[in-house]
C-alpha cells in the first residue's frame, strides 16, 4: 500500500522536491510569450485531463508550482491521488492570472505525465506478482534531481522502494569487495565502521559469493544476473531469516517466472525500468479565458 503525498514527502523529501520544482522553472525562464500578450492581471481558467486510461500521479505538484510562482492561482481536484481513470477525465481544475498558468502549464504536466507514468508501469508489474508473496523493489536508476518523486509513483504503482539514498542501506558491489580483499572483509569492516550499522546488501554472482555473504552475516543476499537453474540453487542456500532479492534484466514477461522459482522463493525482486523506462502517461492542459469559462458555464 502506497503511503500518501504528505507521508512521503517530509523534510529532506520535500526540500528536494521543491528544488526541482525551481530548476525546472529556472530552466524555462521568463515566459515571455505570455507576458507579451496578456496584462498581469488577466485571468484565465484551466482543466487538466487524462487523455488515457491511468493511474494520476502527482496531482500535489500542482500547489507546490503555484507557490514556486508566487501564489495568485486556486485550484480544485476532480479525482483523488493515485485513483484510476478512464480517458478524457478531468482531474484538476485551475482559475488565476494567465501569465502564471501559462507559464505553470508544461512544469505541471511534466511532473503529472511522467510520475504517472511510472505508477502505469509498475502496477503492470505488480499485477505480474499477485499471489506470489514476492514483492517489487525500485533501483536507484532514476532521473537525476527526480530521486523522491519517481520513488513515490512506484509506491502509487504499488511498488516497494529499495534505498533512497546511500544511507538506508550500504550495499556492496564488485568494486566494494575487490577494494576490501573479500564479502567477510568488507562487511566486517562497515560493522566495525558503523554503530548502529544500517543494513548491509551482498550484489552475488556465483554460489560461492552467497556462501560467503551469509557466512559473513550479512542482512541481505542479491541475486544479480542468475539464470533460472543457479537462481534456484542460489535462494536455496539462503536461510528464512535473511532477505533475498533478484535483480538484473527483469522483463514483464520473466518476472512471474522468477517470482517462482523454488523451492525458496525470492522476497524481493528489483526492476530499474520501473524509473528508467517508464513512458509518460498522456494528460493535457486546456486554458480558456474568463469570457469563454463564462459563456460555457451559462450554456
Amino acid at each position: 500500500m502506497s503511503r500518501s503525498w504528505s507521508q512521503f514527502f517530509t523534510s529532506e523529501g520535500l526540500t528536494l522536491l521543491r528544488r526541482s520544482i525551481r530548476l525546472a522553472l529556472d530552466e524555462d525562464g521568463p515566459d515571455l510569450t505570455a507576458e507579451g500578450l496578456f496584462p498581469p492581471d488577466a485571468p484565465l481558467h484551466a482543466v487538466i485531463r487524462a487523455k488515457e486510461d491511468t493511474l494520476v500521479v502527482g496531482l500535489p505538484i500542482i500547489p507546490e508550482v503555484i507557490d514556486a510562482l508566487g501564489g495568485g492561482a486556486t485550484f480544485t481536484l476532480d479525482v483523488e491521488e493515485a485513483a484510476r481513470v478512464p480517458a478524457m477525465t478531468t482531474v484538476a481544475r485551475l482559475h488565476g492570472p494567465a501569465v502564471l498558468l501559462l507559464r505553470a502549464e508544461r512544469v505541471i504536466l511534466n511532473f503529472i505525465t511522467h510520475l504517472s507514468g511510472i505508477a502505469n508501469l509498475t502496477a503492470r508489474y505488480v499485477q505480474e506478482l499477485e499471489g506470489t508473496g514476492v514483492r517489487l523493489l525500485d533501483t536507484r536508476k532514476t532521473t537525476p534531481g527526480l530521486r523522491w518523486p519517481e520513488k513515490y509513483a512506484v509506491q502509487a504503482g504499488g511498488g516497494c522502494n529499495h534505498r533512497k539514498n546511500l544511507v538506508e542501506m550500504l550495499m556492496l558491489k564488485d568494486n566494494h569487495i575487490d577494494a576490501a580483499g573479500s564479502i567477510g572483509a568488507a562487511v566486517r569492516q562497515l560493522r566495525e565502521r558503523y554503530s548502529p550499522c544500517p543494513p548491509i546488501e551482498v550484489e552475488c554472482r556465483t554460489l560461492d559469493h552467497v556462501r560467503a555473504a551469509l557466512d559473513a552475516g550479512a542482512d541481505r543476499i542479491m541475486m544479480d544476473n542468475m539464470d533460472s537453474p543457479l537462481l534456484s540453487q542460489a535462494l536455496a542456500l539462503v536461510p528464512p531469516h535473511v532477505e533475498t532479492e533478484v535483480s538484473g534484466g527483469v522483463r514483464l514477461e520473466t518476472i512471474r517466472a522468477i517470482a517462482l522459482t523454488g523451492p525458496r522463493r525470492p522476497d524481493f525482486i528489483s526492476v530499474g525500468r520501473l524509473t528508467h523506462s517508464a513512458v509518460a502517461a498522456d494528460f493535457s492542459m486546456t486554458l480558456e479565458s474568463e469570457a469563454a469559462h463564462a459563456a460555457r458555464k451559462d450554456s
